[in-house]
């Protein structure tokens, strides 16, 4: 081979062509707004839903001496939802918050307390109903995982869902509840037949 071919052969050959920086950067640049606008308009779907609900009525604080304690459970809540309806949360006044939660029932009623959310109260004549349920908005466990309690205010039947760190503790939690309610729905009728 003559030198002239040889040059001709080299210049022939090129390497590959080096990364675009220019062009991935703006496609990061791209993903990193799309999410940025996606985790807005969720934030502001959440406060929308908030403002649709902004009819509830405050929620009654935990009273200060409620009673001697029927029952205690440490566990989680996973939300609040309109009864019947597990995928309709409630967000008004901190409702949608999920967090850890001391739950504590007496003869006045049931205390919510939640570590860095808003605890509130349910008064026993507001309980309706007690079960065992598998899901709540955002939250889908196995058959019997999840206590719901049910429960009035104002004008609305509200599920609110909770997980006790102890699974085994839901069932006799139904039936303190469920009996505490057939109790005041007696008293209740016992008290309009007069």
């Amino acid at each position: 081979m003559t030198p002239l071919q040889l040059t001709h052969l080299a210049a022939g050959e090129k390497s590959a062509p080096v990364t675009d920086w220019a062009a991935r950067i703006g496609w990061l640049v791209g993903l990193a707004l799309f999410i940025a606008l996606v985790y807005w308009l969720m934030r502001e779907g959440w406060k929308w839903r908030g403002t649709l609900q902004s009819d509830l009525p405050e929620l009654p604080a935990v009273p200060e001496a409620p009673g001697e304690a029927r029952l205690t459970m440490s566990g989680r809540y996973h939300g609040s939802t309109t009864a019947g309806q597990w995928l309709d949360r409630i967000v008004a006044h901190g409702l949608g918050t999920r967090s850890r939660v001391e739950l504590t029932l007496t003869e006045a009623g049931l205390a919510v307390v939640r570590p860095g959310a808003t605890d509130f109260f349910i008064p026993a004549g507001a309980l309706r109903e007690a079960l065992l349920g598998k899901g709540i908005a955002g939250k889908v466990l196995s058959e019997g995982g999840l206590l719901i309690v049910t429960w009035a205010h104002g004008d609305r039947l509200i599920d609110s869902g909770f997980r006790s760190d102890q699974a085994a503790e839901h069932t006799e939690w139904v039936d303190t509840l469920n009996s505490m309610i057939n109790k005041s729905l007696q008293t209740t009728d016992t008290e309009g037949a007069r």
